[in-house]
């Protein structure tokens, strides 16, 4: 089978600003009237540590995703 390109759970997110390594997407959300993505959800710091507590996952927005490459995806935020 062939890489459809948009297999965001395979890359890293990093912040561009800062360099700081970000993790691994965990989910898109998308705009289901045009079949857009408007965000990416990596996972915030300690995630077993706030398994019980509220969540604290990274939404980042479309328009901060700065650059997409095999494995890496780089952002402004």
């Amino acid at each position: 089978m062939g890489d459809k390109g948009l297999d965001f759970k395979h890359k890293e997110v990093v912040n561009v600003n800062d360099g700081k390594r970000l993790g691994y997407v965990q989910d898109v959300c998308a705009d289901l009237e045009t079949g857009m993505i408007t965000s990416i959800i990596v996972p915030g710091s300690n995630r077993i540590l706030n398994m019980f507590s509220s969540n604290n996952d990274i939404v980042i927005p479309w328009k901060n995703i700065k650059c997409i490459g095999e494995d890496l995806i780089i952002v402004d935020i």
